[in-house]
């Protein structure tokens, strides 16, 4: 996320932000290649996901606060791609996301828009998901 919230507003590229990170960061936990993937990811289909996020906003994307921009857009790669990760899973991760970085109450707006958008690209497996 932060990585993807530093491409968002400096506008380098993700090979720059990626090799920031790697020499600027303790990057001894995290899975490079997942890490890689999405930040690559999110950088090309960044018109796609914010397409398919539009409908379920309040607002238009540029004005939605830029860590809960970059929580988004990394859920719904993950949602529209990552069909390994189970949907709840995305959803924990990007609520726990922004209740540490984004704004207060941002984590209420980040559920709402991913549960939606859980509904529409994974409706087999939200329609299994435990009450």
């Amino acid at each position: 996320m932060q990585a993807l919230y530093q491409w968002q507003m400096t506008g380098q590229s993700a090979r720059v932000i990626a090799e920031q990170f790697f020499e600027e960061q303790n990057m001894e936990t995290t899975d490079v290649d997942y890490f890689t993937d999405l930040l690559n990811g999110v950088e090309r289909d960044v018109a796609q996901i914010d397409d398919g996020l539009a409908p379920l906003l309040d607002r238009p994307m540029s004005q939605v606060d830029p860590i809960e921009r970059a929580i988004l857009r990394l859920a719904s790669f993950e949602l529209r791609t990552r069909f390994d990760v189970p949907f709840r899973v995305v959803l924990n991760e990007a609520i726990d996301l922004a209740k540490e970085f984004g704004a207060e109450g941002g984590h209420s707006y980040v559920n709402g828009v991913l549960d939606k958008a859980a509904t529409l690209w994974r409706p087999i497996e939200h329609e299994l998901k435990p009450s």
